[in-house]
């Protein structure tokens, strides 16, 4: 029931902001949500021992988040990286922990920036029917996987990151995914081949999948089942967008080869 009251409040807010206001309150949203999994992600690699100047990075993964979307990519990384590297020579440890520090500082700044902010460049540069189809696919797939695991489930998919997840839940997450892309892709992708729209919704799902067991990765070797208990019945704000954090970089390099191609 928590998981369901959950969803009934986020879904409106997200989608709401999406369709409704200008871009620039996606970024806001996005900005919040980005900074929220941020320290998440902190409390997880201080599980792992590392220690992560959590203000500095803040800011870094925030300015390549809009950097991203500004399409200034490479000047707020750099930027980001370069201060993070800097700072580092007066923080971390002199020990056999500084890489470890050094690692899990310059970390987030790929791992967070850089997806949020292909999230926003879809946005700005396709519209927000193609950020409310890559969310509305992975959420779908998501549910899919999770019912469909639970109903067919035999066959462990990854048992050595997240023993709960299966080969049958992850078919019937690809399924769900191609069949939403194939009914509402048509203003995202225009006349476009039914192969095409196969291909997409593999794209998103699969990279879904990667980035959930990724973060499930993360989170093993914290030590802990979630990020955080934020959201009930859904755990932190982390474990909501992993999915995400590989497929919109991936959705957003397939628009643009679209484009190219075109």
């Amino acid at each position: 029931m928590a998981r369901v009251l959950s969803a009934l409040v986020l879904l409106p807010l997200v989608f709401g902001t999406i369709w409704f206001l200008p871009p620039v309150a996606t970024l806001v949203l996005a900005e919040v949500v980005l900074l929220v999994a941020f320290f998440e992600y902190a409390g997880l690699a201080a599980a792992c021992g590392a220690r992560v100047p959590k203000g500095l990075v803040a800011v870094g993964v925030a300015a390549i988040a809009a950097g991203v979307a500004y399409d200034v990519t490479a000047i707020a990384l750099m930027a980001s990286a370069l201060v993070v590297s800097i700072v580092s020579l007066t923080t971390a440890r002199r020990d056999d922990q500084v890489l470890l520090d050094i690692a899990s500082a310059l970390f987030p700044l790929l791992y967070l920036g850089v997806p949020i902010g292909a999230l926003l460049a879809v946005q700005f540069t396709a519209g927000r029917e193609a950020v409310v189809l890559l969310l509305a696919v992975i959420m779908l797939s998501d549910t899919a996987q999770y019912y469909g695991g639970r109903t067919f489930g035999r066959t462990p998919l990854a048992p050595a990151i997240s023993p709960k997840k299966t080969v049958e839940g992850a078919v019937c997450g690809v399924v769900a995914g191609i069949a939403l892309v194939l009914a509402l892709a048509g203003p995202v992708l225009g006349h476009t081949s039914i192969a095409r729209r196969v291909l997409l919704g593999c794209l998103i799902v699969g990279l879904g999948i990667a980035g959930d067991l990724f973060e499930s990765q993360l989170k093993r070797g914290a030590g802990t089942k979630d990020a955080s208990s934020l959201i009930p019945g859904h755990g932190g704000m982390l474990d909501r967008i992993d999915s995400l954090l590989f497929a919109a970089p991936g959705f957003y390099v397939f628009l643009q080869l679209g484009e190219v191609s075109d």
